[in-house]
């Protein structure tokens, strides 16, 4: 059984699938967290 096509484009200038859309909250979520924890080492 094929998975149905994505029926909106996610409407967002440079990413045309909901994928690029996820990969690109995951990949600010790991930038922002290792900032944090970079900034928590060096000022304690």
């Amino acid at each position: 059984m094929k998975a149905p096509p994505e029926s909106e484009a996610p409407g967002l200038p440079g990413l045309r699938t909901w994928r690029g859309v996820y990969w690109l909250v995951l990949a600010s979520f790991v930038l922002w967290t290792a900032l944090l924890v970079g900034l928590a080492a060096l000022y304690p």
